[in-house]
């Protein structure tokens, strides 16, 4: 699969805290959460939910 899935996106110190401290270390971790939930994560602002998404869609994947 590719590697590019192995890694989170360029989201922002804050961001990537919020996601590792929720137990996301990956974007193929993302696949299917909820975007709801993930804005709830301290430091997850609307810009760093749209990067992800992007990201995703680059694999034809997308948040729940």
């Amino acid at each position: 699969m590719d590697s590019s899935l192995d890694t989170l996106p360029k989201i922002g110190a804050p961001a990537t805290r919020a996601l590792g401290n929720a137990g996301y270390t990956a974007l193929r971790d993302l696949v299917g959460v909820p975007r709801a939930e993930l804005a709830k994560l301290h430091g997850m602002g609307p810009k760093a939910l749209d990067i992800i998404q992007s990201a995703l869609e680059q694999h034809d994947l997308s948040l729940g």
